[in-house]
């Protein structure tokens, strides 16, 4: 096996790691989820979610919120930005499409 597939097969473990925790899956699943049609969400125009409308609506803390969110981020899964006192976060696309690609081999 090459080694740029063995680095992918590594990254993708941190990932899935990531993933096992409930509360993350949790978090993951409904920001992956937020936009499909009929669905009333906490979501705005460009299909992002705020923290502290997660920790409401997922029933999690606002800080273990934002500490799941900093390791979704950190293995690639979310994206975020200050917007005021708000923090937006939002699924990487490319990223699933990374998780796609790896899963059709």
């Amino acid at each position: 096996m090459s080694n740029n597939r063995n680095k992918k097969i590594d990254d993708f473990a941190e990932v899935f790691k990531a993933l096992s925790n409930p509360n993350r899956l949790k978090i993951f699943v409904r920001l992956a989820s937020c936009c499909a049609p009929g669905t009333v969400s906490l979501v705005d125009d460009d299909h992002t979610a705020y923290v502290g409308d997660l920790s409401d609506e997922l029933e999690i803390g606002k800080s273990t919120v934002s500490h799941h969110i900093k390791e979704l981020r950190r293995v690639g899964l979310l994206r975020s930005e200050r917007r005021g006192q708000k923090i937006a976060c939002w699924v990487d696309p490319e990223q699933i499409r990374r998780l796609r690609d790896f899963f059709v081999l």
